[in-house]
């Protein structure tokens, strides 16, 4: 086996999520957990329920169990990179003290991720003079990162102004290669451009951070064709844990391998609880990832 650097851990977005608090919401932390155990995984990130570090880290050591990292909204454009900063912080001694790897950012200045407009068509842009402002703030917030131990991870995402294979390229080419980093999101970049090898191989040398999502190309073409937004999309099913979509996870993984990525890859799939089982889904994908992806890459 070749894979005895990579982490592997599932997001809690399976069984409760931020955008939708009210969906998956008798999931429990405890319970949550433990069936990260039952399936096999070695940690999680951080979710919008979780507690205070102190009552965390006691329900991760009796389980055995990490955490990679913790989304954060950052919003320089809109309030500037000092108002941002003092939330950075906050965001980066949590994550100090569960012994985090990284700070996962995504900038949500006029972000329809969670509005109900369409977001195959409706993804905003930035102006030359905001992507200045971002960039520089992401090599502020990068070295504010390094000061607890964590490494900034960006995290291009559908609906918000770092989208696409150009847009990533350009905030790749306009920030520091020492204070940001890439968050590798394979169902993200494959519904917006659909490709996620280009990304991967273009940037290899970003990414500290990895994402493994599918998709159901059968639900996304039809949420595309109705101009559903990314909830509306994700609650009818569009994406889904690894083997059961239509992305060969064996791709990402022999490149990630063949270039000694070292660090986590987090299986992660927005769905419904009360409709995807949160365990039986977890369990799906590490069957996959035993039998088509440990065995044979």
């Amino acid at each position: 086996m070749r894979d005895q650097t990579i982490v592997w851990g599932i997001a809690p977005i399976g069984w409760r999520n931020d955008d939708l608090p009210e969906i998956g919401a008798d999931n429990t932390l405890q319970h949550l957990l433990s069936d990260i155990v039952v399936a096999g995984f070695q940690g999680t990130e951080v979710g919008g329920f979780f507690p205070e570090p102190k009552i965390l880290n006691k329900e991760l050591k009796l389980r055995n169990l990490k955490i990679a990292g913790q989304w954060f909204s950052s919003y320089i454009i809109r309030d500037g990179i000092q108002e941002t900063t003092q939330k950075f912080h906050k965001h980066c001694q949590y994550l100090h003290e569960v012994n985090a790897n990284v700070a996962v950012v995504c900038e949500q200045t006029y972000s329809v991720q969670s509005t109900q407009k369409n977001v195959f068509a409706e993804k905003p842009c930035f102006t030359d003079a905001e992507w200045e402002k971002l960039c520089s703030g992401l090599n502020e917030l990068g070295k504010v990162a390094e000061q607890y131990g964590l490494k900034l991870v960006y995290h291009h995402h559908m609906g918000t102004g770092v989208q696409t294979m150009a847009e990533i390229d350009r905030l790749m080419e306009n920030t520091d290669p020492n204070d940001v980093h890439l968050l590798y999101d394979t169902g993200h970049i494959y519904v917006s451009d659909g490709d996620y090898m280009t990304l991967l191989n273009k940037h290899i040398d970003r990414i500290k951070h990895v994402h493994f999502k599918d998709v159901r190309k059968k639900v996304l073409e039809e949420c595309k064709k109705e101009g559903k937004s990314f909830v509306q999309s994700f609650l009818c099913g569009m994406f889904t844990v690894p083997g059961d979509g239509c992305i060969d996870f064996t791709q990402p993984y022999t490149t990630l391998l063949d270039h000694n990525y070292k660090g986590w890859i987090v299986i992660e799939a927005e769905q419904d609880p009360s409709v995807a089982h949160p365990l039986e889904y977890a369990l799906l994908t590490r069957k996959y990832i035993d039998e088509k992806l440990l065995l044979h890459c």
